[in-house]
């Protein structure tokens, strides 16, 4: 099993649900209101008036055969979405209840 962190642009939502409701990923802990700041280049995300745009950020436990495919459809709306901002992470679980 693997952790499975994604952080990304509040206008994102409902894709960021659609991936994980269609490859079958369906318990997550959702942080709604998250702030940061890309690694690289983009605006901040800290809820401001100089930097308004708001992060969310969803931490799953996923099943090792079912993270390729969740993996690649973020790595595509990141590519699609790049001015909006995403970071998806994984870590490997080694224990759960």
């Amino acid at each position: 099993m693997k952790a499975l962190f994604i952080s990304y642009n509040m206008t994102l939502t409902e894709r960021i649900n659609w991936v994980l409701d269609h490859y079958g990923v369906r318990g997550y802990t959702l942080f709604p209101l998250t702030y940061g700041r890309g690694t690289v280049n983009g605006e901040p995300h800290m809820g401001s008036h100089t930097w308004p745009a708001m992060n969310a950020t969803v931490l799953a436990v996923v099943e090792d055969a079912k993270l390729p495919p969740v993996m690649e459809a973020l790595r595509k709306m990141e590519k699609e979405t790049q001015m909006q901002g995403m970071r998806a992470f994984v870590w490997e679980v080694t224990d759960a209840i």
